[in-house]
């Protein structure tokens, strides 16, 4: 059964800003990359939702490591995947507490 993936309004936002980062400093083809793995890794999560660590920061949220430089955290149901945060691991752990609990 695929479950419908939906992205929070701060997931969306912090995609489209990735994005342009990588468009914007790296490139059309390093942006396209990103794109591939993000999408295989949501597939990924799609099939076996399990298949990603719990999150010790909140009770059912999961963890998928996308990059090395970006983690998607998300929680599931039986019909969807629900994309809570996609964070920069460069930045401060802090910030993801901040997104995590608001």
């Amino acid at each position: 059964m695929n479950r419908e993936i939906k992205l929070s309004r701060r997931a969306v936002k912090k995609l489209d800003n990735l994005l342009i980062f990588l468009e914007n400093e790296w490139s059309a083809k390093v942006k396209q990359d990103f794109i591939q793995r993000l999408n295989k890794s949501l597939h990924q999560i799609q099939k076996l939702p399990e298949s990603s660590p719990e999150s010790n920061k909140i009770k059912g949220l999961r963890k998928c490591v996308v990059t090395k430089q970006t983690t998607v955290f998300y929680k599931y149901s039986e019909r969807t995947i629900d994309i809570v945060a996609i964070f920069d691991n460069r930045q401060d752990p802090n910030s993801l507490n901040k997104e995590l609990e608001s």
